[in-house]
């Protein structure tokens, strides 16, 4: 089949090829998972500042960060397009690198978090998942590129 123009004609210029969409198939997984971290971190990271900021300053700012990290990356995922996939997988690089080094601080000097963060113990406290869901985003990332 080929392409035709606005009068059924056949058209000389080339076909385009199609853009991936980085929220499709297992994208739209990603997207719901960031989306829930990106609502917990902030969540928890509003509350406990509120309540009592002078308790852990440094894991509640940590979980502050990790829920804007969340939201970026969800938000260039739903956005789609080759500029938002290059700024994700940067994104997804930086919480990996976020969870490995708060992962293994919070395990040498627990006494610098009185309190947990998202990151805290590579995401013990949430099923580890948030040092899978960076892996996981940039082999799709990785993926997507090549599609």
């Amino acid at each position: 089949m080929t392409d035709t123009d606005r009068s059924g004609a056949p058209s000389s210029a080339p076909a385009q090829k199609q853009q991936f969409e980085l929220g499709t198939g297992p994208g739209r997984v990603l997207v719901w998972f960031y989306g829930v971290f990106t609502v917990a971190a902030a969540s928890r990271s509003v509350v406990q500042m509120i309540v009592d900021f002078g308790r852990a300053p440094l894991a509640y700012v940590l979980s502050a960060v990790a829920a804007v990290v969340y939201g970026f990356i969800t938000y260039s995922l739903v956005r789609g397009g080759e500029k938002a996939r290059r700024a994700a997988l940067v994104c997804c690089a930086a919480e990996l690198a976020g969870v490995l080094v708060v992962g293994t601080w919070t395990l040498v000097s627990p006494s610098a978090f009185p309190d947990a963060t998202v990151w805290s113990d590579f995401g013990m406290g949430y099923l580890f998942i948030p040092v899978i869901l960076p892996v996981t985003g940039m082999i799709w990332l990785r993926r997507a590129r090549r599609a």
